[in-house]
């Protein structure tokens, strides 16, 4: 039994001298409070630092504490999820009795599995410790200096700085005693020339910010808001597009939310076959490319096991503590997995491949920077970022959103100029089988998805005939 456990079915004492307790604790209390079959408890220890900025001025900055509980209690086939935020040890017995009353009174769950066995992280013990705006002692006097470079450049910028800390602590009673820190920072920074008509954009996710370089971001910006001194309008139609790490996270983290081999077997999804059989094995791409997740990933590490607080077709709370490792959803081209629980995994007869918290797209060996793949564009379009993705169809993945911050027009490998937003039509499976270029990855920040999914290592990508469907008013 480990460290602290209270044997089930007792109600341990409340520490003496007040009603504070440790993540770990409330574990404990909670396992042993319930009366169900089994029992899964779930604390995240929330923290989170920011900065925001406008005008080339910091307006504000602060700190925040976050906790919530997660009670998911099994009673034969029935499952019951409570969750709540900000519990206090008085309240406790309260959440659990809840889970265990839905358990009771729920359906069976088709599916039900016995929880995952034993496991005990070496750190359980350790405190959860929260993130502070020290974690931007570096970053905010590099960001003051930009500042100063961008009113001498005559440009505003615009943004905001985030690092959160999550500690989430997974007890079950099967034995689970597992614990991961998620470190997650993003930086937004949007350039603005001084009377609004121009606007350029720029992004990076961290894990601490100590890899931050506002510097060159702010030149990056300045490079693009005097491109769009010049302005160009071009209709609707197919373009030869050269699209940034950015955007193709975006369009590939939307094919690996789709990618649920539950969905892909009933037939209603871009990876269905007839007969409830899936497109795993198909090749999906003329390039060798790579589509894969990998906890350990350097940079963009992940959550190395499953952590699921609700059930649904991609997730099962069953599954918790399930461990994960590397794996290629796209391998050499070739749809090689779907996201799978093992009740999807026993439906498909495929292997169990949960979802895991990162994405990582690789092409051929010795890609090229996406400015080395400019340089080397007769005529086509540059994008900087997509936002406002919809879905269309299903069956196609066609997707339609729209183009921001910045498109522009490249003729004999130069940057001529600003050319209107556009409406897209395009689905990314369609586009894995016409890129004619892909370049060298890089850590990226995807735009549209960036209050969801951070972790992201993207290569930019050259599509001949991008479908630009009709021209934008957006600014």
């Amino acid at each position: 039994m480990p460290v602290g456990a209270v044997p089930r079915g007792q109600d341990p004492q409340h520490r003496p001298g007040g009603w504070k307790v440790t993540p770990q604790e409330t574990v404990e209390r909670a396992l042993a409070l319930s009366g169900a079959d089994d029992c899964v408890v779930i604390v995240d220890e929330g923290s989170a630092a920011n900065l925001r900025y406008a005008g080339n001025t910091l307006t504000t900055n602060g700190v925040s504490r976050s906790s919530r509980l997660t009670v998911i209690s099994v009673t034969g086939r029935g499952v019951g999820v409570v969750s709540r935020s900000a519990v206090r040890p008085d309240q406790l017995a309260d959440v659990v009795a809840a889970a265990d009353l839905a358990s009771r009174e729920a359906p069976p769950a088709e599916d039900a599995r016995p929880l995952v066995g034993a496991a005990v992280s070496p750190d359980w013990d350790a405190p959860a410790e929260p993130t502070t705006i020290g974690v931007f002692g570096d970053f905010a006097p590099a960001l003051g200096e930009a500042f100063a470079v961008a009113e001498t450049g005559d440009r505003k910028l615009y943004g905001f700085a985030e690092h959160l800390l999550t500690t989430t602590f997974l007890g079950s009673s099967t034995g689970l005693r597992l614990r991961h820190d998620q470190p997650t920072g993003r930086l937004e920074l949007n350039a603005k020339s001084p009377d609004m008509a121009r606007s350029a954009w720029a992004g990076v996710a961290t894990r601490d910010f100590t890899d931050v370089d506002v510097a060159a971001l702010d030149a990056t910006l300045a490079r693009r808001l005097e491109w769009a001194k010049r302005r160009i309008d071009l209709p609707p139609g197919r373009y030869e597009t050269l699209i940034p790490p950015s955007s193709v996270a975006d369009l590939m983290i939307y094919l690996y939310w789709s990618a649920g081999a539950r969905d892909a077997a009933d037939g209603r999804t871009v990876f269905s076959k007839p007969d409830g059989a899936t497109r795993v094995g198909e090749s999906l791409s003329g390039s060798p490319v790579r589509l894969y997740s990998d906890p350990a990933a350097r940079g963009i590490e992940c959550a190395p096991f499953v952590i699921a607080h609700a059930g649904g077709r991609q997730r099962s709370v069953f599954d918790n503590g399930l461990p994960l490792s590397s794996t290629d959803w796209i391998h050499d081209g070739s749809l090689s997995a779907l996201l799978q629980t093992r009740h999807s995994a026993e439906l498909t007869g495929l292997a169990t491949t949960p979802g895991i918290d990162n994405l990582i797209m690789a092409g051929p060996g010795g890609g090229r920077s996406l400015e080395e793949m400019v340089a080397s564009t007769e005529r086509g379009l540059l994008l900087t970022c997509l936002w406002y993705i919809r879905e269309v169809d299903p069956q196609s993945l066609l997707l339609t959103g729209l183009t921001r911050d910045g498109v522009y027009l490249v003729e004999r490998g130069e940057v001529v100029g600003e050319v209107n937003n556009f409406r897209f039509n395009e689905s990314p499976v369609g586009l894995l089988d016409r890129m004619t270029e892909v370049g060298r990855e890089e850590q990226t920040l995807p735009r549209e998805w960036s209050d969801y999914f951070t972790r992201a290592i993207m290569p930019p990508v050259r599509v001949p005939d991008f479908n630009m469907s009709t021209v934008s008013q957006a600014n």
